[in-house]
């Protein structure tokens, strides 16, 4: 006899009961009591737009009434009077910190895109420090999902043995939580949804498990009894929508309109680009040239300004804001280039005028293109001691039969650690001390893994997680790859190669399937939900006989050492993953990181950068571009840095870094206060060159970053001619004449060129100096003085949007950054002033040096001038004034360098010189 729990089950079946005993079965509006074995929910292409893959009803169910009496199925002897075959657990996920800027690489893991947070930004803070420029919605190679989602909600404190009676209770702790089943693979539309949580079947409870007495206590997740309801008639093949909350629906709409424009467009092929350029960058381009002003100020007016410390952030000013005394037209404006129109389609589309039955498939198109994910095989009940509930047959299943079908969500071991952490550190960097695990997740327990790969696995479909260990002699079903040729191997192999803009075509073709497991581990896990494994019968299973898999050996080995430790000794609850069958695993997801790394700069000592030469940057796993557009890197010539490094010094530039860093008497700035100096004095010279010129400092935004970030740029033409004088005498024309060849340009100008230093950081704002450009500009960094033995130091985005990579600054090597090049400061703690011991002169110092260049022309020149307008003080704004350029610092045909620049602001001695 079944023994099912599911207490006050009656509440809801009445309401089922009633609808189910119309004389009238197949009447609509009672629904549909499947014939046995017919599948009762489909998973399928999806009926929304570049929503990959969604949940379909296999029949008709009234509005009202329990979900999960209808899309179960049926078996024969089935009583539509009973509870439900299944229903779903809810998984709690007891660490926030699982995502950047506390760990790891990425700013949203693809799992955590089927994880409902305990409220808006608990797990992904998708809000604050957004990078500038704003990254838009159709850019992101991956949604997500639900962690803009709050739609639903889970309880720590849910309904219980005691508290299911009491009317005045009410569940009000919520957690984080992963719900395999509907939760995780119903999608969202907010004007259609039609199934919704019924909260008050839940429950939460051991199943009378009590630690530390009880092994199994702590185990298996407590929360279970997930029902849910139709909100209105389903009809037979409808999407089943949940409602995911006004936040993802505002990001989807805009999403979903934006990949609209850009659907069917080709890449554009760019000269020496890695790759062709994605039209994805469409989207930020229009963006950008909408924001670049008709009329900027003039050198003239922005110096006035700036002699007495009023400089203006402009990014900051409404657009009708025009705080200085005189302002010119900022010609060439990029809104205003013919032809540019017929880049973008600006015309809008209602996402909410769809046709009557738009989500609605034939039962036969869901067969064809869809896979079953419950039939009425299966059921839940309880099992033995330790194991909490369990997964039954409900007729006899066939040796080689498919059990069941699950999507899974892939994760990192360290994924599932949990650090020791405080919420209230003083600074975000010290908030996740990683020295210190404190815990494991649960969702360990529902995971499956190679002890040698850094991947594993956990399954997303209804029942799956429900399998308990039967061990070698018991189980009797076990894990395998869709076959090829099968519905399942055609369906993934689309899910998991669709490009985002991609839309399901019913003559889809499979001819890769099985794709991830060619793929590096680095690779699978960045398409969580886009893969899937069977459960296949390994002999003839019976009725109401338990399904039982294989847990492995190691789990039995670490279960028998956790059962026999005295009750009192343990260290926790049971934590180990589930082992995957021999060979499951491919070899190339062995014995392998799980860390991205930039191939270029992974073995320099056994192949140096060759002067001169620009190259992508590319991953060390899989050998694609981080970014074919932005990410790159230019070999400089050996010793470069040390020789700029003694120019700096010779002009006094490090000193006046030394004194502001440790903020010193005359030296101690404000937040975003900047002041000019003579840096000369500091350099203890008698050289009239260097006691002429004048730099500006600045310190950025440190109240808002907390860091101590100082801007050293020249301030009049002779610190300006110097620098430059410095980079070219140093060797750094080799560099630029690297890019200019590689990107095919005919001139390259360095309008801009800066110094940077600090030496404690805890957040920075992640951003791109050069964008919009036409793909004809660069901002290349590198090091003069860096802190040995320390972490990376700057961040990269990858054109993903969404992984960052921390690169450690090197001697005579830049890093190139166009146009929407993503990156930042990363935390660290060299030396921080406010708590200095008194040896300021000995204190660790950090800097850097970026020069942005450009060819600068008619296509991007406004753009170049609103830029260069920015945050910096920018006092040699007028070079933007006319083209050509006053100054050329290199040209394809040799005839400008650094020293000696071309240009039209070019004099007779200088085209002698050259």
């Amino acid at each position: 006899m079944r023994l099912v729990l599911f207490f006050l089950y009656l509440v809801l079946q009445n309401l089922s009961v009633e609808a189910r005993s119309s004389d009238d079965d197949n009447d609509e509006r009672s629904g549909e009591v499947l014939p046995p074995g017919q599948c009762g929910l489909y998973l399928a292409p999806s009926s929304l737009p570049f929503a990959g893959l969604g949940l379909f009803s296999g029949t008709s169910i009234p509005a009202n009434t329990p979900l999960n009496n209808y899309i179960g199925g049926t078996y024969p002897g089935y009583n539509p009077n009973d509870p439900p075959l299944w229903t779903d657990i809810a998984i709690p996920i007891a660490d926030d910190y699982k995502a950047l800027p506390f760990r790891g690489q990425q700013l949203c893991p693809s799992w955590l895109g089927y994880v409902w947070p305990k409220h808006l930004g608990a797990l992904v803070n998708l809000w604050n420090n957004q990078p500038f420029p704003t990254v838009q919605p159709g850019l992101p190679k991956m949604d997500p999902g639900l962690q803009l989602a709050d739609g639903i909600e889970f309880f720590m404190d849910d309904y219980d043995e005691e508290t299911q009676n009491d009317d005045d209770f009410e569940p009000s702790t919520r957690i984080n939580a992963f719900s395999p089943g509907l939760a995780s693979l119903a999608n969202h539309d907010g004007d259609f949804v039609n199934i919704d949580r019924s909260y008050e079947s839940s429950r939460v409870d051991y199943e009378g498990l009590k630690a530390p007495w009880d092994a199994g206590a702590g185990a298996f997740t407590p929360h279970h009894n997930m029902l849910y309801t139709a909100y209105i008639d389903v009809e037979k093949g409808m999407e089943l929508f949940l409602d995911y909350g006004p936040k993802f629906h505002e990001h989807i709409t805009k999403r979903n309109k934006q990949l609209r424009d850009i659907q069917g467009k080709k890449k554009r092929a760019v000269t020496g680009f890695a790759d062709d350029i994605s039209r994805d960058w469409d989207l930020m381009e229009t963006q950008e040239k909408t924001q670049c002003p008709r009329e900027l100020p003039t050198e003239k007016a922005k110096r006035e300004r700036l002699k007495v410390g009023m400089g203006v952030d402009s990014s900051t000013l409404a657009s009708d804001e025009k705080p200085y005394i005189e302002y010119r037209p900022n010609d060439h404006h990029p809104e205003d280039e013919e032809g540019d129109e017929e880049e973008y389609d600006n015309e809008e589309e209602d996402d909410d005028d769809k046709p009557d039955g738009w989500n609605v498939k034939p039962l036969e198109w869901l067969y064809d293109n869809g896979v079953c994910l419950s039939s009425g095989k299966l059921w839940i009940g309880n099992t033995t001691e330790d194991a909490g509930r369990a997964l039954f047959a409900t007729t006899g299943i066939a040796q080689g039969e498919i059990v069941l079908t699950s999507p899974l969500i892939a994760l990192r071991r360290d994924d599932f650690r949990i650090y020791k952490s405080d919420p209230d550190a003083e600074h975000e960097r010290d908030t996740v001390d990683k020295s210190t695990v404190i815990a494991e997740e649960l969702l360990l327990n529902y995971a499956y893994g190679h002890p040698k790969s850094p991947m594993l696995f956990v399954p997303t479909a209804p029942m799956a997680n429900f399998i308990n260990h039967g061990g070698e002699e018991d189980a009797n079903v076990q894990i395998r790859w869709p076959t090829a040729g099968s519905k399942t191997a055609r369906l993934f192999d689309w899910a998991y190669n669709r490009q985002k803009e991609d839309i399901y075509d019913d003559k889809f073709e499979s001819r890769n399937h099985n794709a991830w497991l060619k793929d590096h581990p680095i690779d699978v896990m960045e398409k969580s939900g886009k893969l899937a494994f069977e459960y296949v019968a390994l002999r003839e299973i019976k009725e109401d006989e338990e399904i039982l898999i294989d847990y492995g050996s190691l789990w039995d080995d670490a279960w028998d050492e956790f059962v026999e430790t005295d009750a009192y000794a343990r260290s926790g609850y049971f934590r180990h993953p589930i082992g995957v069958p021999d060979g499951f695993y491919p070899d190339n997801w062995l014995d392998v990181s799980d860390k991205y790394e930039i191939a270029e700069i992974q073995d320099l000592e056994n192949n140096p950068l060759e002067p001169g030469v620009a190259l992508p940057m590319t991953w060390a796993h899989n050998g694609k571009a981080l970014s074919p557009k932005y990410g790159y890197i230019v070999g400089l010539e050996k010793g470069f840095s040390d020789r700029f490094l003694e120019y700096s010094e010779g002009t006094g530039v490090i000193e006046l870094y030394r004194k502001l860093l440790t903020e010193q008497e005359g030296f101690r700035l404000k937040s975003d206060q900047f002041t000019t100096y003579k840096t000369g004095v500091l350099a203890n010279t008698s050289n009239a060159s260097v006691e002429e010129m004048e730099f500006f400092a600045q310190k950025y935004k440190a109240d808002e970053y907390k860091f101590n970030m100082h801007f050293v740029a020249a301030w009049n033409e002779a610190a300006r001619k110097s620098i430059y004088e410095g980079l070219g005498d140093a060797g750094f024309d080799l560099a630029i004449k690297g890019i200019g060849e590689r990107f095919g340009y005919d001139n390259i100008t360095c309008f801009h060129a800066s110094y940077m230093g600090m030496t404690h950081c805890d957040k920075a704002k992640p951003h791109s100096d050069i964008y919009a450009t036409q793909d004809k500009s660069w901002n290349i960094v590198f090091p003069l003085i860096t802190v040995e033995d320390t972490d990376p130091e700057l961040s990269i985005l990858a054109e993903d949007m969404n992984t960052v990579v921390g690169v450690h600054y090197l001697k005579d090597i830049g890093y190139a950054m166009g146009d929407f090049g993503y990156h930042q400061t990363r935390p660290s703690n060299y030396f921080d002033p406010a708590r200095s011991d008194g040896e300021e002169s000995a204190a660790p110092i950090r800097v850097v040096f970026g020069a942005y260049c450009s060819q600068v022309d008619e296509t991007n020149i406004a753009m170049l001038r609103h830029i260069y307008d920015g945050d910096d003080p920018a006092p040699f704004a007028d070079q933007f004034t006319e083209l050509p350029m006053r100054e050329v610092h290199w040209t394809k045909m040799g005839n400008a360098t650094l020293r000696h620049p071309g240009g039209s602001g070019m004099t007779c001695e200088d085209e002698i010189a050259n």
